[in-house]
This record gives C-alpha cells, structure tokens and sequence, in this order.
C-alpha cells in the first residue's frame, strides 16, 4: 500500500502546527485566536448575566455556542446566514456540537444563573473548523468563568477537565490525523472526535462518505485521535498555565 503524501510532509499521525492565542481581543471576557495550520477561528465567551428559561430561578448556569464563518473564509464569497432566511443545518450541528462539549468540560451547574455565551467565527477555512473552535472555546470559556471567579460573582471555580477535539480521515485504508480542506473532501470516512484530558470521549462523529469503515478501524482511529488530542490538550495547558 502507497503511502499518502500530504502537505507539508506532514506523517499520518502528525498535527498541523496549532497556536492559540489567550486574550485576542480586548472586550470579552474569554477570546483567543486559534490557528491550525491554515485554520484560523477568532473564539470568544461572553458572561450573560441570565440563563435559559428552563434554568431561571434554579441557581444553575448554562453554556452554549454559536458558530459561523465570515464571507471570504473561504475561496469563494459566502453569503452570510443573515441574508437567509434561515441558519443552516451544518451550522446548527457545530453550534451545538460545540456547547455540548463544553458543558461536558465545565461543571456549567455552579455557574449561578450567568451563561457562558461562545461565538465562534471562522476567518479563514482550511479543515477542522469544529474541531479548532472546541479547542480554541475550551481556552475562551476558562477565562471568562476565571472572570466571573475573580469578580466574585460565582463562589468557587467549577470543576473542569480539559477538553479539544480533532477530525480524523480514512483514504485507501490509510488512517488520516487531523485534516486539511483537501484532504477532508477527498477521504473515504470523515471522523471528528472529541476526548478530554482522562480520554473519556465526548463526541465521536463519523461518517462513511465513500466507503464503509470497520469496528476495527474505528478503535485504530480512537487510538490515533488520542495522540492528536493529548498534543492539543498539552497546548491548552501550556496557553493557560496549568
């Protein structure tokens, strides 16, 4: 079997060079700018001081996401999703792929009626937009509960377990770690995974795109998903102190 050649020389269970900027921009109170190759999504979390109605008067936090990419991430000009009349289903699904990780990250219940609102936007779409935004939201999010810790408007930091997620490919049997544009339209199955620092998994999302996968690939690519996520999650820690 022919090894595949990638960009950059990159091995098959080699990262993209991934940076993550702390306190990207000035006014929120979580924000950074992660880069993933040629991925780059500006992240931000924001304290809402209310929660969804199903939470008023509960004493319980709340964390969610919303996620979008400018017109010209892209090769070609988006149109942006307010110009629709309606968000699109791709967008909805990251969106709450997003919040749900992050609520598995943060013990969000002892966030006393505030939420954690994370805005994740795209500025420049090269593979792996989900994946960074749940690595990049996990830095975002942590500064604005350390945020609302310092002010004193929570009583103790909730727990966490730090939290990133990579997206994983199948191509002529060959198992893919964390994949560029071209090689994410091009591979046989599509995995995106999300696992945190204990290797407890949150999310696993595959789909079998041009061929179907087996049981035993799948537990092959769990275990080379725990390689990208342990270099992304040592990244995490590094960004934050930890």
């Amino acid at each position: 079997m022919r090894s595949i050649i990638r960009a950059n020389n990159r091995k098959y269970n080699e990262i993209r060079k991934t940076t993550i900027q702390r306190n990207y921009l000035k006014y929120p109170e979580g924000s950074v700018l992660i880069t993933q190759g040629n991925t780059k999504i500006i992240v931000t979390a924001s304290v809402l001081n209310n929660v969804p109605k199903f939470l008023e008067d509960t004493g319980m936090g709340w964390i969610t996401a919303e996620y979008n990419m400018i017109p010209r991430a892209t090769q070609t000009r988006n149109t942006r999703e307010r110009e629709r009349s309606k968000i699109k289903g791709r967008t909805m699904e990251i969106q709450r792929l997003i919040g749900r990780s992050m609520r598995a990250a943060f013990e969000y219940e002892k966030l006393e009626e505030h939420t954690i609102k994370i805005d994740c936007d795209v500025i420049q779409a090269d593979g792996g937009t989900r994946c960074a935004s749940i690595t990049g939201a996990f830095v975002a999010v942590f500064d604005a509960i350390n945020y609302l810790y310092n002010e004193h408007r929570i009583s103790s930091f909730p727990d966490y377990v730090v939290t990133a997620a990579v997206s994983l490919g199948i191509k002529d049997d060959q198992i893919l770690l964390d994949l560029d544009y071209e090689e994410d339209s091009s591979v046989d199955v599509d995995i995106n995974v999300v696992m945190n620092e204990n290797l407890n998994l949150i999310e696993i999302q595959g789909t079998a795109e041009r061929a179907v996968f087996s049981k035993d690939q799948l537990n092959q690519v769990i275990n080379l998903a725990e390689k990208g996520i342990l270099e992304l999650i040592d990244i995490q820690k590094k960004v934050l102190n930890l």
